[in-house]
């Protein structure tokens, strides 16, 4: 890490005593929130949460060696403060001991200095949201990046008000470019990410009816979305799926240079002869200005093909060729959602618990379809999906109906999903092959019953629904590294 204290200081609105105490400042080592993570060196930020309060673990951080806390109240201990809440505080001369560093508010005080770190390098970021996809989006996007740029990306889904800014606080002068995911709950946090990354390009990968219970309406969701188009600069681009309507309706909201992506020939990038092909991907032909590519990429299921387009078309914006975008598209280590794990009796797991909206579980549904089972049988266990809002009974029918093509066996997890096993079955699905059970404890008891050689198992839920559960009771040998 580059960042320095006196930078935070700095960013803070604080001022040395003298050139000579820049000296005595340490560089830092890593900034982190939780002081169990705490390395030599490090900031520690004391956020209040939920459940705690970081102030309370202080005295923690400073044991495991962390250079400074920054804190929105007075802690008592052995330690020097630095009142920061008044411009201009003089940082001391010499530090003989471990630094508070007091604001007005913590959060406040992270994303200011991560809005004025990143100000300080030439770095171009490219800005990912959207209702689905945008961590493997992410992921893949920076795969293509890569292979010209050095490039930063957000960790895992580090994609909020406090990831966002612990990751701009990687940069580096190394740093060519950086990707980066936002997230939202509702109107407004978008805009503020934006303020403090100021991205160039702006991808949205689609618009669905996940965060209702906190926005209300989808339409408020395509609101809130948009305020990274908005966001963009006259000399960005907006990276819009036109295959969307509310996405692609997004164009007339930004002053950036739209370049529009999807399925049909009106698209600046488009694709078509898409073939699912399992477990060992899919296969399509890009086109563009008047170029066709096929391509074979290890993105599973049909559905990729739109995160494909996206990688693709920021890699086509920053001028790389396909010779690049084609290999970062390769990447298997992009492909973090779904896991494939070996189960009981035979089976195959296909481990999707991270969590689950309308769009997400027909995509992992299309997948199970496209899986080639032989002698065994396609079952799908789903779990509730949360934060639907009035959306809920309606988005879990769906989920039902297309499950009852698909499917041989299901296994509905939670009262909300009950709506699923009633839709399967008015689908045609026999009742005797949807069980519908309240907890996960539940379904594994009737999975260890039913399951055999040759089936392939999809297992989906909202992670409230504890579907990570039921893998893990049913895998033969599962460690617990994927994402989320």
């Amino acid at each position: 890490m580059k960042l320095r204290l006196i930078d935070v200081i700095t960013a803070l609105g604080g001022t040395l005593s003298s050139e000579g105490a820049a000296a005595s400042v340490p560089s830092l080592s890593a900034v982190g929130i939780d002081s169990r993570n705490v390395q030599p060196g490090s900031l520690f930020i004391a956020l209040p949460g939920e459940n705690t309060d970081g102030h309370r673990f202080v005295g923690h951080a400073f044991s495991r060696g962390a250079a400074a806390a920054l804190v929105d109240r007075p802690v008592d201990g052995p330690w020097a403060t630095l009142d920061l809440r008044q411009p201009g505080a003089l940082m001391p001369e010499t530090l003989g001991q471990p630094l508070c560093l007091l604001v007005e508010n913590t959060l406040d005080a992270l994303q200011q200095v991560a809005a004025w770190w990143r100000r300080q390098f030439k770095v171009q970021v490219v800005a990912i949201t959207g209702s689905v996809g945008k961590t493997t989006t992410k992921e893949i996007t920076a795969a293509v990046l890569r292979q010209r740029f050095v490039t930063l990306k957000s960790a895992g889904n580090l994609n909020n008000e406090i990831g966002l800014p612990l990751t701009l606080l990687q940069l580096d002068d190394s740093h060519q470019r950086a990707v980066l995911e936002m997230g939202m709950y509702t109107l407004g946090e978008i805009a503020q990410l934006c303020r403090i990354a100021q991205p160039r390009i702006g991808v949205i990968t689609n618009v669905g009816p996940v965060h209702l219970e906190r926005v209300g309406t989808i339409e408020r969701v395509a609101e809130a979305k948009a305020e990274l188009v908005q966001a963009l600069p006259a000399d960005g681009v907006a990276l819009l799926n036109a295959d969307e309507p509310l996405v692609a309706a997004m164009r007339g909201l930004t002053h950036a240079r739209v370049f529009m992506y999807g399925l049909n020939q009106d698209c600046d990038l488009w694709a078509d002869q898409i073939v699912g092909e399992g477990m060992d991907g899919i296969r399509f032909r890009f086109h563009y200005q008047g170029e066709t590519v096929h391509v074979k990429v290890p993105l599973l299921g049909r559905h990729s093909v739109h995160t494909a387009l996206r990688a693709a078309a920021v890699g086509l914006v920053e001028g790389l060729n396909w010779e690049e975008i084609v290999t970062g598209l390769q990447d298997v280590g992009a492909q973090l959602r779904l896991v494939v794990v070996h189960g009981i009796n035979g089976a195959t797991l296909l481990d999707d618990t991270y969590n689950a909206s309308p769009a997400s579980m027909l995509a992992a549904l299309n997948l199970l379809e496209d899986l080639t089972v032989g002698n065994g049988r396609r079952i799908a266990v789903l779990g509730d999906m949360m934060e639907l809002g009035s959306q809920e009974e309606a988005g879990h029918r769906l989920v039902g109906a297309r499950a009852a093509d698909v499917a041989d066996f299901i296994v509905t997890v939670g009262p909300r999903a009950r709506w699923t096993a009633y839709e399967a079955r008015a689908a045609g699905q026999a009742p005797g092959s949807v069980r519908a059970v309240e907890s996960a404890a539940e379904a594994i008891s009737v999975l260890r019953s039913v399951i055999g050689p040759g089936d392939v198992v999809l297992v989906k839920g909202s992670r409230a629904a504890h579907m990570d559960d039921v893998v893990a009771a049913l895998a033969e040998s599962y460690e617990q590294g994927h994402e989320g």
